[in-house]
């Protein structure tokens, strides 16, 4: 079995699990770990595949800018104030198991895998006519999505409030 193989195998469970992880947990900041986890499997899936362009976008648009927007969402709707993540040991032998695996593989990768050095052809669909196509075709869809966006994290926002500062609830007497 070749390294790409293995290394294939090695990220779709990964990302596989970490999507399970991602539907079972039930702690917000869990779900959002086992989100990245997925995420960026996937990005390294697209890398193996040889579409850097759609793994970069996959990091930086998915991986970052949507974690982002739930960690802000945690911040922002949290109940927990004060109260701190630890990890069960449970926990912390399977994220030490999963990281050896990886750091494994990917030293067993390095070390025996071929180096072939690849020569880029002119494609079609470079990053020029991909940017083109947002900032012309697609850009009405591509900023209604912003803009609904903005709209539900302003929605989260009012909706945590404490209900006496948001005009819902009981009314108090003085």
């Amino acid at each position: 079995m070749s390294g790409e193989a293995i290394a294939f195998y090695m990220l779709a469970v990964l990302a596989a699990g970490s999507a399970l992880g991602c539907v079972i947990a039930t702690n917000i900041v869990r779900m959002a770990l086992c989100l990245l986890g997925t995420l960026g499997a996937v990005a390294l899936l697209y890398f193996l595949m040889a579409a850097n362009f759609l793994g970069v976008i996959q990091l930086i648009v998915y991986a970052g800018g949507t974690l982002i927007l739930i960690v802000f969402g945690i911040m922002v709707t949290s109940r927990m104030y004060g109260e701190k993540l630890k990890p069960r040991r449970s926990e912390a032998l399977i994220g030490a198991l999963v990281v050896l695996a990886l750091f494994a593989g990917l030293v067993a990768i390095l070390w025996r895998g071929p180096w072939v050095t690849v020569v880029p052809t002119e494609q079609p669909n470079s990053v020029a006519a991909i940017g083109q196509a947002l900032l012309g075709t697609y850009l009405v869809p591509f900023e209604l999505a912003s803009v609904l966006l903005l709209a539900v994290m302003i929605g989260a926002a009012y909706l945590a409030q404490p209900a006496a500062r948001n005009g819902r609830g009981t009314e108090r007497e003085e």
